[in-house]
């Protein structure tokens, strides 16, 4: 297949601020039947009846959140939802609608922006959400994307950060730590696309990682899992900015302290390889690495019967007595305190 050299490029400026709402905004649709106005009038309107509304809203800027040198725009719109809809299923809540703003500087043609939308479209027909409204402006320093989510839960349902005791059972879903391993190769790569444009990368070796970094899934079937067995979590954060930073704002909010478990942190065979590959410790990168949205949560220590041996959740630590402190029981068994070393926005 030859690779077309001239692309179409249409100029945004074409459509003007309202044509190009229209335009982008033509294959959403609505599906959920809280949404009694979505896009077209000064503001969208919802019907909750009796559940609670949960909100949640994230902004991705290029150059700090995301590379477009390896970020494919139909990932990253498809990333920027996920993203949002991970804080949602946090709450123990089902995610419904959302809202999408985008500032894009003369560089983006209309085509780009096709690419970002249907990445956001897909998203939004994956985990069935309506996208009910939005903004559009231009900016100065290239992209910027702001997603806001609105879910809905019974009251009885929702999960907060400060519902820890002590003696809970701290749990986490899936595997932690690939997607910081992603980003590394992606980074690599780049740095070696900059020395050598002719070179082409073998990333077959790397798809999981990069798959976890480029396109994260929200985890919106742990709510499912956790009814059906019963359980209702005492407390609950995403991973987004790391396993570490995540457990200590329950324990801050909560006012208990932890023994998280070197030996039990669910890790994946190819991530371990690639951390001996890039000299970099396994374990650093497990607790620290970030945007992982896996979900972190602690149960009553009498549910363990229900989630023990269960292949989704892996119990890899328990909450203490404030005073104890928060710790990583290495393989050892030498107690270290935990360090606060994952993403932070604003260093």
């Amino acid at each position: 297949m030859i690779e077309d050299k001239t692309p179409q490029r249409t100029s945004i400026a074409q459509l003007g601020e309202f044509g190009l709402i229209d335009h982008l905004t033509k294959n959403f649709e609505i599906n959920q039947p809280s949404t009694l106005k979505g896009i077209g009038d000064d503001a969208a309107v919802l019907d909750f009846k009796d559940k609670k509304v949960v909100i949640s809203t994230d902004l991705l800027i290029e150059g700090v959140h995301f590379d477009l040198a390896y970020m494919p725009l139909k990932h990253l719109g498809y990333k920027a939802v996920v993203v949002n809809i991970s804080d949602i299923c946090a709450m123990n809540a089902k995610a419904t609608q959302i809202t999408v703003s985008v500032a894009v500087s003369n560089r983006f043609p209309l085509e780009a922006l096709d690419e970002l939308f249907a990445g956001i479209t897909h998203a939004a027909r994956e985990y069935n959400v309506d996208v009910i409204g939005g903004d559009t402006t231009s900016s100065q320093k290239g992209l910027i994307i702001s997603i806001t989510a609105i879910g809905e839960a019974d009251e009885n349902e929702i999960a907060y950060r400060n519902g820890a005791k002590q003696t809970d059972l701290l749990v986490v879903t899936g595997d932690i730590g690939a997607a910081y391993m992603g980003l590394q190769v992606l980074e690599r790569e780049k740095q070696v696309f900059q020395v050598n444009p002719n070179s082409q990368p073998d990333l077959d070796a790397y798809t999981y990682l990069i798959e976890r970094q480029l396109k994260p899934e929200a985890r919106k079937d742990v709510r499912t899992l956790l009814h059906a067995l019963e359980i209702k979590p005492t407390s609950m954060i995403d991973i987004s900015d790391g396993l570490s930073s995540e457990i200590m704002h329950l324990c801050k909010q909560s006012k208990v302290g932890c023994n998280l478990y070197e030996d039990k942190l669910p890790i994946d065979p190819t991530f371990i390889n690639v951390c001996e590959e890039f000299n970099i410790d396994s374990t650093t990168v497990a607790i620290n690495g970030g945007e992982d949205y896996e979900l972190l949560f602690t149960i009553a220590m009498d549910d363990f019967e229900k989630i023990k041996g269960n292949p989704n959740f892996t119990i890899i630590g328990h909450m203490t007595q404030e005073s104890e402190g928060i710790h990583l029981v290495t393989r050892a068994n030498t107690k270290i305190p935990l360090k606060a070393r994952g993403w932070d926005a604003l260093t």
